[in-house]
């Protein structure tokens, strides 16, 4: 098993490393994940929350049924296959087995209730990009990796995207484009 492509279960695992994905997030958060998967002998359980959409009901044999806020929205298969194709280029080369878990509503929850579920051994996740938007927007919903570690008993691992900000340095100075992010 060499590449990432022949590896993708079908089957939910249990016990998996969960790594929380977004479009676009650069690799490093699945090749984390994919190390402390294979260093625990586990699965990997690619997941991401669709903010866009919502937990209609749930049919008794677990069956998830959701709906679009926002009924212009890109569909979800679409969204399926771009991050399948953004995890096989950060897992190529990388021998772990794999899925995706597309789920809905608030991130925080609905990782948590996957983890449960699963019983998860560890849940990694990236940290936001730095921009006066994203950080409005922590504020008011706070950090998803924060309100993991609160509600739930597992380890949350999370990974820096980008370069730190220095203890005495000011985030914002330089920045021009602020309001864009709004």
């Amino acid at each position: 098993m060499s590449d990432a492509v022949s590896q993708p279960q079908v089957r939910r695992p249990h016990r998996p490393v969960i790594a929380g994905i977004v479009p676009g997030q650069p690799p490093r958060v699945l090749r984390e994940a994919a190390q402390y998967a294979r260093l625990h002998g586990a699965a990997l359980l690619v997941a991401h929350v669709d903010v866009t959409r919502f937990v209609s009901y749930e049919d008794p044999d677990g069956y998830v049924h959701t709906a679009p806020i926002n009924l212009d929205a890109i569909p979800s298969e679409a969204l399926e296959t771009q991050l399948r194709e953004q995890a096989i280029a950060a897992l190529s080369g990388v021998e772990v087995a794999w899925s995706i878990e597309m789920l809905a509503g608030d991130p925080a929850l609905a990782m948590k209730d996957l983890a449960e579920r699963t019983e998860a051994r560890l849940i990694v996740v990236g940290t936001r990009k730095r921009g006066i938007g994203d950080s409005i927007r922590e504020f008011f919903t706070g950090s998803v990796a924060a309100r993991l570690a609160h509600r739930q008993p597992r380890p949350v691992l999370v990974v820096p995207l980008g370069e730190p900000v220095k203890d005495d340095e000011d985030p914002w100075r330089g920045r021009q484009d602020w309001a864009e992010e709004l």
